[in-house]
């Protein structure tokens, strides 16, 4: 079985979409395009597998966390409307803080909402790469999806959580590039 051409979508995604995130006003197109290029290569190792939970359950990841980013943008939207809608520029000068009561709890909402998507889109993530690393035996894939899941739940803390998702897009580079480029079809 071959594995190449999941090696070389895998690791020019993960490499795109950690760069994303770098580069103004096209990351995010940059971002998009890697991660379009993981899913292709997740659904071709789960193809060569012939296991396709292991695809589902990447798309089901993938679906939540951008659940989870639509989310927290709508609540800030939806934040910023309130506060333009009920003139709080002018209230908080004449009431202060508590003017600004609404807006807090509309992006609290949105943000705890949008954390408990990205947390359970996570969840779904290293599932899909513990499968990866069963069915490979590349076993960085294994620790890629616990640094996302940990990084998921450390978010709240939010430069360590940012620390240990960075992490895991390095070694998620690191695993698509160990992939093998063949698999006996005696080990699938």
């Amino acid at each position: 079985m071959s594995l190449k051409e999941a090696r070389t979508y895998g690791s020019i995604g993960a490499i795109l979409s950690l760069l994303g995130g770098l580069i103004p006003r096209v990351g995010l197109l940059v971002t998009i395009t890697g991660m379009i290029m993981i899913l292709f290569a997740v659904k071709e190792i789960s193809n060569e597998f012939k296991r396709e939970d292991i695809f589902r359950s990447y798309l089901v990841a993938l679906i939540l966390r951008l659940g989870a980013f639509v989310v927290l943008i709508i609540a800030v939207l939806f934040g910023i409307g309130v506060a333009a809608f009920k003139g709080m520029p002018f209230r908080a000068m004449e009431e202060g803080f508590w003017a600004l009561r609404h807006v807090i709890a509309t992006f609290l909402v949105g943000a705890l909402l949008a954390w408990i998507l990205f947390l359970l889109g996570s969840y779904y993530l290293q599932k899909s790469y513990e499968e990866i690393a069963a069915e490979s035996g590349v076993d960085v894939f294994k620790t890629t999806g616990s640094l996302y899941f940990l990084g998921a739940i450390l978010i709240i803390v939010f430069g360590l959580g940012v620390l240990v998702i960075f992490a895991g897009k390095i070694l998620e580079i690191v695993a698509y590039l160990s992939l093998p480029e063949r698999v006996e079809d005696g080990e699938g």
